[in-house]
């Protein structure tokens, strides 16, 4: 029968990937993740893996089949609260980590409450106006924070167009930041998740203290 590793032998195997300095880093960080859809949950999916120490889940919206292709759930896992879902899921894959889950929707009357803890904000929205709340609200009441935004990530255009760009000192980008599935016609798994990499991936290097010019 399978057992599961300790947690001081995972720990030991990320700091063989990551170094120990960095890992030490990724460990006592915390993360929040704002909307747990295709780009969320497999944001949060990889800063799990990463072994970033405490992930904040943030999203009102149930499990659906129509969800399956590209966001990181179970057929036996709809009609579940998202938050409930993919704490699950991560529980499985790094069962040591600090999940906080809020099955709420993020307005501009909570987002200090949800988001004053948090190192680095990963914005995961559907909708445009959504996505421009966060971002400015955050600019202006959370300054010091950092904030990862997905913007364009439909259809089967190349995915070399996904690409990360930092906006401002403490804003940064990733996608083609053009397409739209209105135009475009479908979001495919494959292209999601490249941005949802790309969000990912500049979390770690924050994280770590290297920022893009």
């Amino acid at each position: 029968m399978a057992s599961i590793p300790s947690k001081e032998e995972m720990y030991t195997e990320l700091c063989k990937r990551h170094g120990k300095d960095r890992q030490d880093k990724f460990a006592s960080s915390c993360v929040a993740v704002c909307g747990l859809g295709g780009l969320g949950s497999n944001i949060a999916l990889s800063l799990a893996r990463a072994g970033v120490g405490t992930l904040i889940l943030i999203d009102f919206d149930r499990v659906d089949v129509s969800n399956l292709h590209r966001q990181q759930y179970f057929a036996n896992q709809v009609g579940m609260y998202k938050t409930d879902a993919l704490k699950a899921t991560l529980k499985a894959v790094m069962p040591y980590i600090n999940i906080r889950t809020h099955t709420v929707k993020i307005t501009k009357d909570n987002i200090q409450e949800l988001l004053s803890d948090a190192d680095v904000i990963c914005e995961a929205f559907d909708v445009a106006e959504e996505k421009a709340m966060l971002v400015n609200e955050i600019s202006e009441n959370l300054p010091q924070k950092f904030i990862v935004c997905g913007s364009g990530m439909a259809g089967f255009d190349t995915s070399n167009a996904i690409k990360t760009r930092r906006l401002t000192k403490r804003i940064y980008i990733c996608g083609d930041e053009t397409s739209d599935v209105s135009d475009a016609g479908s979001l495919v798994s494959s292209r999601v998740m490249l941005c949802a990499a790309h969000q990912a991936h500049t979390v770690l290097r924050i994280l770590s203290g290297e920022f893009d010019v």
